[in-house]
């Protein structure tokens, strides 16, 4: 169970294997798509509705992240390798202190941020590297398959 303080107004997280299952489907014509799961959707809604602001930092560039971008006014930033300088112009630009802010990830490029947070999430699936960082959560969902869900349930009791 996540465990997530009252004091939370900004919800930062990776897109591939928390939002999705981390898989890539090719087609036969070289196209790449990826599954979105229902119930994390309705987390960014949910987070959304109730005044929180979202932003996505992608390692990868991808449409999904601009449709639910567009949908509830997510900030997000694309085809971004080292994510922490991104979060810190993040939590300077909206003036949050560690309090008001949380970080959820699952990869290398992810670690420096996930250090850096004082509330940190990743998924079961998430490389052991995250998964033994002290201070770090895990969701009981599997990656795809409702972790975002989960921790916006856990900022909107």
């Amino acid at each position: 169970m996540i465990n997530l303080p009252s004091t939370i107004k900004m919800v930062i997280t990776d897109f591939d294997g928390i939002v999705t299952d981390n898989c890539v489907y090719v087609d036969e014509d070289g196209k790449m798509s990826r599954k979105i799961n229902f119930k994390d959707v309705m987390g960014f809604s949910i987070l959304y509705k109730n005044g929180y602001k979202i932003c996505i930092i992608s390692g990868e560039k991808n449409k999904a992240i601009d449709i639910i971008s567009e949908k509830f006014k997510v900030e997000n930033y694309q085809g971004i390798r080292k994510k922490l300088e991104i979060v810190e112009q993040i939590i300077s630009k909206y003036k949050l202190n560690d309090e008001e802010w949380v970080y959820i990830g699952d990869d290398v490029n992810d670690y420096d941020a996930l250090c850096r947070a004082k509330y940190a999430i990743t998924v079961p699936t998430a490389i052991q590297k995250i998964r033994e960082i002290p201070h770090i959560q895990i969701t009981g969902s599997k990656s795809g398959d409702g972790a975002f869900r989960e921790v916006a349930d856990a900022i909107v009791k």
